[in-house]
């Protein structure tokens, strides 16, 4: 993988997502779906380590070490979930390209947030960036994934974890 070239072009696919927005006043060009995930899931293989499983593997997305790590990126204020990951790594892309890092931590504590609830109708649990943040203050430092490479200049990374 290019360390160089990779960052660069998250950056320009969202430099290109502004200009499209801005011929085409009123029009979103904002990247989701699969997109979203799968940088997410590029983002997490890139800068922390993680060894990919095959794309749409059921349960995790990937691996480091021992831990199976299950990513979710969004450009909104929430991720879904479907079932209880070992590990969770929650990304919120930027529209500069760069992301801020919401959640980095065991995954009980996240999927203990859906106990005694009805599954929803499409199967997933909506969680919102701001729960998150709250859960991740109390994951220690021990419990975290730790960049491989350096994080892009501006990146925020566990918001509100202990220092």
């Amino acid at each position: 993988m290019d360390e160089v070239e990779f960052p660069k072009l998250i950056q320009e696919l969202y430099a290109t997502v502004g200009k499209l927005e801005k011929m085409f006043p009123g029009r979103h060009f904002t990247p989701d779906g699969h997109l979203v995930g799968s940088i997410g899931e590029a983002l997490a293989s890139f800068y922390y380590g993680v060894e990919l499983r095959k794309a749409s593997a059921e349960g995790h997305d990937g691996d480091v070490g021992n831990r199976m790590v299950e990513v979710k990126a969004t450009q909104g204020n929430q991720v879904a979930l479907s079932s209880g990951p070992q590990h969770l790594l929650v990304f919120k892309l930027l529209p500069d390209g760069r992301f801020e890092e919401h959640y980095n931590g065991p995954g009980a504590p996240v999927w203990a947030l859906f106990a005694n609830r009805a599954r929803p109708k499409r199967g997933q649990f909506q969680v919102s960036l701001f729960a998150l943040k709250g859960l991740m203050a109390k994951v220690p430092a021990s419990e975290m994934l730790e960049p491989c490479k350096p994080l892009p200049v501006g990146t925020k990374r566990n918001p509100c974890s202990p220092k």
